[in-house]
């Protein structure tokens, strides 16, 4: 199903400008789900860490036994070929993707020499800096390496994230706050979380439970250079409730502001703003 408009697909070396059908009923991905993906963002004329996603994509592939069939260098010339279709006033989301063509003899195991590949770009307009999400809490939690591969950004996974977003919805609520195996907070359904106290901001350390983010080492590259203090660490939903700010980290939309977690309420604060401030500076200064 699309999310955008304007979709182009790259798929068997050329691009179409069409959603093109690209999986076969009896494909590996089609019906054991052996498919990895990643997302990037084409904004005001760039696509920041394009190369950094265009990397990822190929070690998760790898997470998953797939073996890519394309550098991310490639990746890297194929999306810029394909966004000069779109203006610089369009935002656009980038989702390069594999998926396993054959399996072995056990149909489960996907043949290492046999890979879909393909590029997916759809007009997707960028949030408001104003557009806001709260947080509850929810029974799903965060699986680990021995039960799933949290080392990719796999498609397998986001049916939990789903359960998860479906979960707090019916109880009001935008987004879920979501824990590891100890019980710890790891980050949202859908993006990584940060939270501010006293001046200072806090992110829950990577811990091989959720995919640290591209867009969240940018966020505390850019703040640790403006002079924040910001901390990896242990984090429990009691440090949530205590925080001042409170603020997502996701390529969809880069930073969204958090208004609530339960039945706390937080503003939209100076740090939360400075975050898509300076990322929005990085992003066009083409660093």
């Amino acid at each position: 199903m699309a999310i955008g408009t304007k979709i182009r697909t790259y798929y068997q070396g050329a691009w179409h400008d069409e959603d093109v059908a690209i999986m076969r009923a009896a494909d590996h991905g089609s019906w054991v789900g052996s498919t990895v993906f990643d997302g990037a963002r084409f904004f005001d004329g760039r696509a920041p860490d394009l190369e950094a996603h265009c990397a990822r994509v190929n070690r998760s592939a790898e997470a998953l036994m797939l073996t890519p069939t394309i550098t991310s260098g490639e990746i890297v010339d194929a999306v810029r070929e394909g966004l000069k279709a779109y203006d610089a006033s369009e935002a656009v989301y980038i989702r390069p993707m594999y998926w396993g063509l054959d399996g072995d003899a056990s149909g489960i195991v996907p043949k290492a020499d046999t890979t879909g590949f393909a590029i997916c770009l759809e007009a997707v307009p960028m949030a408001d800096q104003n557009a806001s999400t709260t947080l509850g809490r929810t029974q799903f939690r965060r699986p680990v390496l021995e039960d799933n591969v949290v080392n990719a950004k796999a498609g397998c996974l986001y049916p939990n994230n789903a359960r998860m977003l479906a979960e707090v919805r019916r109880n009001g609520f935008g987004n879920a706050l979501v824990a590891d195996a100890m019980g710890n907070v790891a980050e949202s359904a859908t993006a990584n979380v940060f939270m501010v106290k006293d001046g200072e901001v806090f992110t829950p350390i990577p811990n091989g439970t959720f995919l640290a983010g591209i867009t969240r080492a940018r966020h505390i590259s850019n703040m640790k250079a403006d002079g924040i203090k910001v901390h990896e660490t242990v984090l429990t939903f009691g440090d949530f409730a205590d925080a001042d700010e409170v603020f997502l980290s996701g390529n969809m939309m880069k930073v969204t502001p958090v208004t609530g977690f339960e039945d706390k309420s937080y503003q939209i604060g100076p740090i939360t703003r400075r975050a898509r401030e300076m990322y929005w500076d990085w992003a066009a200064s083409g660093a």
